[in-house]
């Protein structure tokens, strides 16, 4: 028995460090990583604590995370770590199944991924439908807004369900307890978020008198989130504003990574897991490998390796839960900034978590004072631009089976939920296909021929979403017709399904005393009649490999050659191929 071929694991640092690295490389990584590690931090902790999770969490997912699939993937400059397209899935899990368990089912998808990457499958992920990327992508952006809203509000409730309707009749029932405060401090984080980069660059950039050439350059590389929560949480330290803080919610955020400890295991419970599993396992491979496809567009580097990112994509999700961390996959805007900021090597994600770190280990104790309003502008900024709202104003221009697919898409993340949003769109998406290809199959009478003969011109591709197609040729016969030639030079695919239509055209054509003739079949529709046995049921001179010997047997000795006593074909016996070997 042949074994499966495996992916060899080769992670992308040990080509990037041969090929010539240098002090000034290496700088330059330190810089982007030490960028991205500060960008970092307040996003691990708003996905944590948006999915329901303790801060800590989402920090120490960044870390471990982080260094894992920087050491070991295969894309030059991708960053990985807790991601906003995890937040709603992964609190749906805790809500139903608790945190041991969402541990449990990280580890079973890091065990997947890895899997996937290491039998050469990390390819297949690009087969997926951009509509139903897109559609997906657009309802997390709805939903990750939804759920920040109880936080920019400063509502007191104690706990938000998981369904979209309910959320939404919750938070109205709870509208009187909107904290002024809280409402302020979301939205200057919000309008800030895009305010900021605009004041050193672009049409709405501050006048020199204002700010120094130097001085502006320095403050235009200082990331927006940071500046967001550096400003509001001194503000609120200061004035004791009275809103929610990681402190006054969570007691604040140890200083280093929790120690190892293996989750809770229920086999009651992990039996029931099977969904989320796949969930986790969809979603990351999609999320890493589209971002490491836009990573490879940002800067001139070598295109990455998918199979190796789902690789290590899979080791981080499995090493991760023992540090009590979330769900990890690469992140579009810090792989983005990452690549923007000078790294072109996995050294930068290094250094990006030995960062994170430093700052957990000097920095913690002044996390009390971060508002929960601000984190929960800037995940609202994050699912601004987390969804690609242009797509709707473009559906106009698009098929319908391409809007059809998205906005159901759409419509069953935000409402039900991803996987059944993914499986329905997938569903879609493939009878749409079917559909299409049905209409790309055509049958063309050829004018002109000799008496007795009709000669059938295919197009497209014959499968089992076209046969019904070719049911219907002997309605249209001229009388007296002998033999019916079916011309393939433009039929690029036959499916063994088309191959028993042929068959059973054979029959239906002999039970009225008239052949079947193949000419100009291409190559692969050839091998599969070869295969099949169609062929040789037909016979050699019922197979011919251009019409010219066709019309040069039917002139030489039309009745005698094209349909010879010997090969005529008993109405009652079955000259059907096995269909075994297609």
């Amino acid at each position: 028995m042949t074994p499966l071929p495996t992916h060899p694991f080769r992670p992308r640092i040990l080509a990037s460090l041969k090929a010539g690295y240098d002090r000034q490389q290496l700088m330059r990584d330190v810089g982007a990583g030490i960028t991205v590690g500060i960008i970092a931090l307040p996003l691990a902790m708003a996905f944590a604590i948006a999915a329901g999770l303790k801060p800590e969490q989402g920090i120490a997912t960044a870390i471990v995370a982080g260094f894992l699939v920087g050491a070991l993937g295969g894309s030059n400059v991708q960053i990985s770590g807790p991601a906003g397209a995890f937040i709603v899935v992964v609190f749906g899990i805790v809500e139903r199944y608790g945190v041991a368990n969402l541990m449990i089912a990280t580890m079973l998808s890091g065990g997947l991924l890895f899997a996937l990457g290491l039998f050469k499958l990390g390819s297949m992920v690009r087969y997926i439908p951009v509509s139903i990327v897109i559609g997906f992508t657009n309802g997390i952006a709805i939903l990750i807004a939804l759920s920040q809203v109880k936080d920019l509000l400063g509502l007191q409730i104690n706990k938000l369900p998981s369904d979209f309707f309910t959320q939404i009749a919750v938070m109205g029932q709870h509208l009187y307890t909107i904290n002024p405060w809280a409402v302020a401090i979301g939205l200057f984080t919000f309008i800030g978020m895009f305010v900021w980069p605009q004041l050193f660059a672009g049409r709405y950039a501050l006048p020199s008198k204002f700010t120094s050439h130097q001085a502006g350059t320095s403050l235009s590389r200082i990331p927006s989130p940071i500046i967001a929560m550096i400003t509001m949480t001194s503000a609120t330290a200061l004035f004791g504003l009275p809103v929610d803080t990681i402190g006054s919610r969570f007691g604040g955020i140890p200083q280093g990574l929790p120690s190892l400890a293996l989750p809770e295991f229920n086999w009651g419970t992990v039996k029931q897991l099977f969904i989320p599993t796949l969930t986790i396992t969809f979603l990351g491979a999609i999320e890493s490998l589209l971002c490491a496809r836009m990573a490879d567009n940002l800067v001139d580097i070598p295109q990455h390796d998918p199979n190796q990112e789902l690789m290590a994509q899979g080791i981080a999700n499995v090493v991760t839960p023992l540090f009590g961390g979330m769900p990890s996959t690469g992140t579009i805007a810090r792989t983005s900034t990452n690549a923007r900021a000078g790294a072109r090597t996995p050294v930068a994600a290094m250094i990006h978590a030995i960062t994170l770190l430093a700052m957990v280990l000097v920095a913690a104790p002044l996390a009390v004072h971060v508002p929960l309003a601000a984190l929960a502008g800037i995940l609202m900024y994050v699912a601004w631009n987390m969804g690609e709202w242009h797509e709707f104003v473009r559906l106009r221009k698009f098929s319908m089976n391409y809007r059809v697919t998205l906005l159901a898409t759409f419509f069953l993340t935000v409402v039900f939920d991803l996987m059944v949003a993914v499986e329905v769109g997938l569903v879609m998406a493939c009878v749409f296909f079917v559909y299409r290809m049905n209409r790309l199959f055509s049958l063309v009478w050829q004018s002109g021929t000799p008496q007795g003969m009709a000669v059938a011109k295919l197009y497209g591709t014959l499968f089992f979403g076209a046969v019904g197609r070719l049911e219907t040729l002997t309605d249209h016969l001229p009388v007296p017709t002998r033999v019916v030639v079916l011309e393939m030079h433009r039929l690029v695919f036959v499916d063994t399904t088309g191959v028993d239509a042929l068959v059973q055209l054979r029959r239906g054509l002999a039970k009225r005393g008239i052949d079947l003739v193949i000419a100009e079949a291409n190559e692969q529709p050839a091998s599969l009649f070869e295969r099949s046995g169609f062929a040789a049921s037909l016979g050699a001179l019922h197979v011919l490999p251009t019409m010219d010997a066709v019309y040069a047997i039917w002139q030489s000795a039309a009745s005698a050659v094209v349909t010879p006593q010997a090969s005529r074909v008993d109405a009652s016996a079955d000259p059907g191929p096995s269909l075994a070997a297609g």
